[in-house]
């Protein structure tokens, strides 16, 4: 009988490691989809049977059989809108200068660079504290929408900076050499060659960045988005109040009526998202194509 060489006694070793790994990031994998199967049924069972179109169109209410939200959506609405019409421009702009025209990579660029990875990683509410000595009490802007959502683009601009990075590094090189052979300069290069083909990722990276704003909740409450409010914003500096707050205020209710009120809203916020993700994949789909 011939005895296992080493060498494959080895190799019967590495396969046995391998299964095992395998079947690891297999259980993992399922104990997260199990536990968000878990979490998606008890909010549909739960929030489902308030949704409708009453829920959505009425105002808040202190009663849960007569609450909706409604003041919170156009609120959520108006922060994100003023929070993307400030960030993107912003954050595009920078990309493109630190990507494109910083073509050496001097200590001082370096150094913005590496803060801008840094503030990525700083907790929301940290930028909630920043908002509220900023724009709530120095530029003397209160607990208003505008503060809010000023709030919110710090929040969401290293990421909108970096993806945009992402996005332009991956476009090839020949790219800008070729328009640049040809009497482009950088700009024209930038403008006809390299934005267009970066265009797919810097939208989906734009557009998640505003999704993860949207369920934010510890930077607004910092600012003073309103917990309860009974009118919908019609402008900038008046006051407001956002899905997120209200789903965290209806779960601290003691009465059980709110907490099917919070799974409702939930539903909407998720369906809002899921919108916004969708759509990033469209447009992603579309700028490939074109």
């Amino acid at each position: 009988m011939a005895h296992a060489t080493p060498m494959s006694r080895h190799l019967a070793r590495r396969k046995a490691a391998d299964k095992a790994f395998r079947f690891v990031c297999l259980g993992a994998a399922a104990i997260g989809v199990l536990l968000l199967a878990v979490f998606l049924f008890r909010i549909v069972k739960d929030g489902l049977p308030r949704l409708s179109l009453d829920f959505l169109s009425k105002n808040l209410s202190t009663r849960y059989q007569r609450t909706g939200i409604w003041n919170a959506i156009v609120g959520s609405l108006y922060v994100m809108a003023i929070t993307g019409f400030v960030a993107v421009p912003i954050g595009v702009a920078a990309a493109i200068y630190l990507e494109e025209f910083q073509l050496r990579k001097t200590r001082f660029t370096q150094f913005i660079q590496l803060n801008i990875a840094n503030l990525a990683g700083v907790p929301s509410i940290v930028y909630g504290l920043l908002g509220l000595a900023v724009f709530v009490r120095w530029m003397s802007l209160g607990e208003s929408v505008l503060a809010g959502a000023l709030t919110m683009s710090l929040l969401i601009l290293p990421m909108v900076i970096i993806v945009t990075q992402e996005a332009l590094r991956a476009v090839p090189s020949s790219y800008r050499d070729g328009s640049i052979a040809l009497g482009s300069t950088r700009w024209q290069a930038i403008r006809y060659q390299v934005l267009p083909a970066a265009l797919p990722g810097i939208l989906t990276g734009v557009i998640l960045s505003i999704s993860r704003a949207v369920g934010e909740t510890a930077p607004l409450i910092v600012v003073g988005a309103a917990a309860y409010i009974n009118s919908v914003p019609s402008g900038v500096k008046d006051e407001y109040t956002v899905l997120p707050i209200q789903i965290f205020n209806w779960s601290l209710e003691a009465r059980e009526g709110f907490h099917a009120t919070a799974a409702t809203s939930i539903l909407v916020l998720m369906a809002f998202l899921l919108v916004m993700n969708s759509f990033a994949i469209f447009l992603r789909a579309r700028a490939r194509r074109g």
